[in-house]
């Protein structure tokens, strides 16, 4: 594969999950991790992606107050439309991180009274805008890449928690494996987050269908609503109504 053809296809994979592993580049792209690493240094020094420990990550996941950086926006605005209207009045509910969050807490109705945990200082901070709305923001330690709170002191804090709704983003989705990220302590997050919750819904783009990542988050059959930026009648969709609710 060409370098112009590698880069494209890094930086399609960062846009679609966020995240991208140097290991699985080079297995994918059948190259040395040494030219992986190259790739990623020119996309960093370009100020396309940001380089992390292992890989690399999106500059909208990363730095989510940016809005001329945000992958599918109208997309992930479609989404948290959806989303809301599963909100009532009344209820508790958890919500992860990531832009698609960030647009949800946008689009509370201003004449709900809720109640609202997040692992999400930035979605936190959205959320506080609505004074209707009593906002909790889960302690414990910052991860830099995704934004979100992590460890076993959150996991303790949602343990406690008996939500009505849980709303979650994911890194990819699929009929077989299920909810599946390429992150080990966010992954352990998400099953906390699951547990506390009655309903579950997962948010994601078209994109991340029919994806896997190596560490899995739970099965289809443990959620309640998988929320697209698709009409539920969308012939790519059709596989997954028979396992889970779409819309």
């Amino acid at each position: 594969m060409l370098k112009e053809e590698r880069l494209k296809y890094i930086i399609s994979q960062i846009n679609i999950h966020n995240k991208v592993l140097s290991a699985d580049l080079s297995t994918k792209l059948n190259v040395s991790e040494d030219t992986v690493r190259r790739d990623l240094n020119e996309l960093t020094d370009n100020g396309q992606i940001i380089k992390v420990h292992g890989g690399a990550i999106s500059k909208s996941f990363h730095s989510p107050y940016s809005e001329r950086d945000v992958y599918k926006k109208e997309e992930k605005k479609e989404i948290a439309r959806k989303a809301a209207d599963l909100i009532e009045d009344g209820m508790l509910v958890i919500v992860g991180g990531g832009t698609t969050m960030i647009e949800l807490a946008r689009l509370i109705p201003k004449r709900l009274f809720c109640t609202f945990f997040t692992i999400s200082p930035v979605v936190a901070t959205e959320l506080a805008e609505h004074v209707n709305l009593r906002v909790h923001l889960i302690g414990g330690q910052l991860s830099p890449e995704t934004q979100v709170v992590v460890g076993s002191q959150v996991i303790q804090q949602l343990s406690e928690i008996q939500a009505d709704l849980c709303l979650l983003g994911t890194n990819s989705v699929s009929l077989n494996k299920g909810v599946t990220d390429s992150d080990w302590e966010a992954v352990q997050v998400k099953k906390a987050m699951i547990k506390s919750a009655r309903e579950t819904a997962i948010l994601s783009i078209a994109e991340k269908l029919d994806s896997i990542q190596k560490i899995k988050v739970c099965q289809l059959a443990e959620l309640t609503y998988l929320v697209t930026d698709l009409t539920p009648s969308d012939k790519r969709l059709k596989k997954y109504s028979n396992q889970i609710k779409v819309i």
